[in-house]
């Protein structure tokens, strides 16, 4: 063990020392830009430095032999630190001799082509060993397949020109042409319109028809007029931007939801000229539609700029947002949890966005993206091998190799990434802990731990440790303040929107072993994807018009994630207004409802897009990483006390700053916490500041609160009083007069029972209590006392007892 450490170590000495220039440029351009390093992150020095320790290691791997497999794991394999990764194993979609892979983005399926037959497998939720079904289809070319909404219907385009629809019910099939002369199919989506079932996308404009199976033939129902060079639609939010002009930067787009057809206003995105100024051509796949906190954007990447301009949507306006710097000639994106994921696909790494509070700075640094789960008896199992560069030929699952960014890997927004030249569907997950882990900015992660939705349970225990942390670390009481109001302030607000109660809800409900392959809550939706016979990926992409064939016969279309809030369940649901009109609104489950002063955005539980009935239980309630005051004590103060100990000056500090954020949110404090100040400032002997808490209603009355004071003013009588009193004040008036009795005032007790028709009090320990004075006269007052206030008394035992006892002490 200890040659493997030195061995590691000199490797790591090796690399820093073949790389110091680097390590030095990347080292002061973070130090220069102090405090600002996080809305920069000094990437372009950053990925100077990880490919020469990359380049060392490579070099060095033949001579340092098992440690260099060590360190190599440290930068690709399951080890890499990251805050993005994939789950092994992925689910194996290919099949023996399939020609084609599509995405089916409206029913989440994922389907593969043999020469007559369809098999499909369910994405959502997201099961790596989920076994396919299967269709028959007749032989011929496929450009597109995809299912009807209610999974009766599957359409399939032959050409440009034909479409077939096959009734998987009846076994009937017919066909729907266009006119070749004059205009070609772009491609096509069916929708939940209340009156359109399925919509064609051509170069001369959109068609929307009705399908009327029982007559086997599409009906024409509307027609918009306008010339399109290519198209991007996604299901969940039933949006399709259509593309025209001689750039293709122009746009126009409808929303076809159950409420109806929405159009918005006209577009253009914004392109740089290169410097020969010619005219860049905008691609399909430099544009992707997004789905975060309910909102809906539109990233573009502008190739010759290097920037990823961002549009958000309105109903009555397309609204720039700002751009984000791009590293790589070659992107994706993905969102997960309405974590904006850019990969830099030719880095080999992923830059983190919340777009949440409309910041264009990244979460944290660039790292890479990791495959975790894999391990060598998974691989001696699988015989599946990671492989950091080059793709496999191979499609046979026996031997292949997952090549990381790969240049055959399609992302399928918004959290699928599809491994075509293996068959292969990663699931892409983020890693919250590290993320938390990597950053200084506590309130800052606080606050984005707070808006996880996907894993709810664990950003808060997330927020709770880190809290935890920062008061053991004794770090300033306003740092540690600031903190608490994040918390305090998304637990109010969870509970005024209803989500921490639906976050109750789904833990007492859900069965054991339901989340073994839970997915998110944001549903999977890109468009149909395909792969030839050769292995490239191809989506599925619009047919070139006439007049564009020379720049977009090779476009790809590239669909990605987006939805309007319509409401399957509610026709009129309330819609957010903004300063620019009404939003169009997503239906991603997992978005929330923004604070005061931001639009509302409906809960998934209002809103279900998904029209097949299967796929409505998937949708998970709500969840909400709010941390409750109950939670903060048993989590965070009662453990800091314990491990503190000592002087509680700093904890009682802080106690005093979560009562003043609790009662500025207007929350109910849980006693526990008022007991735990009473016990901390006691054995302090702070006993004169205890008294003007617990005057001043710093310190909230209660019984918890009052038995303590009790216990703590054994050492101190005014504190005792307190505890009384505060009995008296919440009309406890049973345990005030057997604390009376226990103290021995019987005879005060006494009085205080018979104004206050206290009976509940055993009578014999009134009598134990005289009785033990030895005076007579105490326990003929007491006797005589139960015997007229008690009915009955006179012929119980105790009476007969204790009448015979005052006679023998009289005698």
């Amino acid at each position: 063990m200890k040659d493997k450490n030195h061995a590691t170590t000199s490797l790591l000495k090796r690399i820093l020392a073949n790389c110091s220039a680097q390590a030095k440029q990347y080292g002061s351009c973070v130090s220069s830009r102090v405090p600002e390093v996080e809305q920069d992150m000094c990437l372009k020095e950053f990925l100077l430095l990880k490919s020469c320790m990359q380049n060392v290691e490579e070099k060095l791997s033949n001579m340092i032999g098992e440690a260099s497999s060590s360190s190599h794991s440290c930068f690709s394999g399951s080890n890499a630190l990251s805050h993005v990764y994939i789950q092994y194993p992925p689910l194996r979609c290919h099949i023996p001799g399939s020609r084609r892979l599509f995405y089916d983005d409206g029913n989440k399926l994922i389907l593969s082509l043999t020469s007559n037959q369809v098999f499909s497998w369910k994405t959502a939720p997201f099961n790596p060993y989920a076994a396919p079904s299967s269709d028959p289809i007749s032989e011929g070319p496929v450009l597109s397949i995809r299912y009807s909404l209610d999974l009766k219907l599957l359409a399939i385009q032959r050409s440009s020109h034909v479409i077939q629809i096959w009734n998987k019910e009846t076994g009937d099939t017919f066909s729907q042409k266009c006119r070749p002369e004059s205009e070609s199919i772009l491609g096509f989506f069916w929708t939940d319109c209340p009156n359109y079932d399925i919509v064609f996308v051509k170069t001369s404009g959109l068609e929307l028809y009705s399908c009327n199976a029982g007559s086997r033939s599409l009906h024409l129902v509307e027609t918009k007029k306008l010339n399109i060079s290519w198209f991007i639609y996604t299901h969940e939010s039933r949006l399709v931007l259509l593309a025209s002009g001689m750039q293709c930067k122009s746009f126009t787009g409808y929303q076809l939801s159950s409420a109806g057809t929405v159009r918005l206003p006209r577009f253009e995105m914004v392109m740089a000229k290169s410097e020969a100024n010619d005219k860049p051509i905008l691609a399909a796949e430099d544009v992707h539609i997004i789905t975060v906190y309910g909102r809906i954007y539109c990233l573009q990447f502008d190739r010759v700029a290097m920037l990823l301009h961002s549009y958000r949507f309105y109903r009555d306006a397309v609204v720039p947002q700002g751009s984000l710097p791009v590293y790589s000639n070659r992107i994706a994106v993905s969102v997960v949890d309405n974590i904006v994921l850019v990969h830099q696909v030719d880095a080999k790494v992923v830059i983190i966005y919340d777009m949440f509070a409309d910041s264009q700075a990244p979460i944290s640094a660039p790292l890479p993206l990791l495959l975790r789960g894999f391990s060598r008896a998974n691989a001696a199992s699988s015989q599946i091998t990671l492989k950091t560069s080059g793709a496999s030929e191979s499609k046979d699952p026996s031997d292949t190799e997952v090549t990381i960014y790969g240049d055959q890997w399609n992302f399928l927004v918004p959290d699928l990434v599809c491994d075509v030249s293996n068959g292969f569907l990663w699931k892409i997950n983020v890693d919250l802990e590290a993320i938390s882990a990597s950053s200084s900015e506590v309130p800052l992660i606080l606050e984005f731990l707070q808006r996880r939705k996907l894993e709810a349970d664990k950003a808060r225990h997330l927020c709770l440790g880190i809290v935890r942390s920062i008061i053991l670390e004794r770090k300033p009481v306003p740092m540690v303040s600031r903190a608490i109001d994040v918390l305090l302030a998304a637990y109010s607000h969870a509970i005024k929107t209803g989500s921490y109660y639906k976050r109750i809800i789904a833990e007492e409900t859900s069965p054991s072993g339901a989340s073994n392959f839970s997915r998110p809550s944001a549903a999977v939706n890109e468009s149909i994807t395909g792969v030839d016979a050769s292995g490239k990926f191809s989506r599925q992409e619009p047919e070139s018009g006439p007049d564009n064939e020379s720049y977009r016969s090779n476009l790809p279309t590239s669909d990605s994630d987006g939805s309007l809030k319509m409401n399957s369940h509610n026709p009129d649901p309330p819609i957010g207004r903004t300063e620019r009109g009404y939003l169009l609104e997503p239906d991603a489950a997992g978005g929330e409802d923004p604070p005061t002063g931001q639009s509302r955005i409906l809960g998934p539980g209002n809103n279900q897009l998904n029209s097949n009935a299967p796929e409505r239980h998937q949708s998970q309630v709500t969840a909400s990483a709010a941390a409750s005051p109950a939670d903060l004590y048993s989590s965070v103060f009662a453990p800091v006390d314990e491990e503190m100990g000592g002087d509680g000056s700093y904890l009682t500090a802080i106690l005093v700053e979560f009562l003043r954020s609790a009662s500025l949110e207007k929350l109910k404090v849980h006693p526990n916490i008022y007991v735990l100040m009473v016990q901390i400032l006691a054995r302090d002997e702070r006993y004169a500041e205890l008294g003007l808490f617990v005057m001043n209603k710093i310190i909230e009355p209660s019984k918890e609160v009052a038995l303590q004071l009790l216990e703590s003013g054994r050492q101190n009588l005014p504190i005792r009083k307190l505890g009384l009193g505060m009995l008296r004040q919440l009309s406890l008036h049973h345990d005030y007069v057997m604390l009376l009795v226990q103290d021995g005032y019987y005879l005060e007790a006494l009085r205080y029972a018979r104004k206050h028709q206290v009976n509940t009090v055993r009578p014999s320990l009134f009598l134990e209590a005289a009785h033990a004075s030895k005076d007579p006269v105490h326990v003929a007052v007491v006797l005589r006392f139960f015997s007229d206030f008690i009915p009955g008394f006179k012929s119980s035992a105790d009476h007969h007892m204790y009448h015979r006892i005052v006679a023998e002490m009289n005698s």
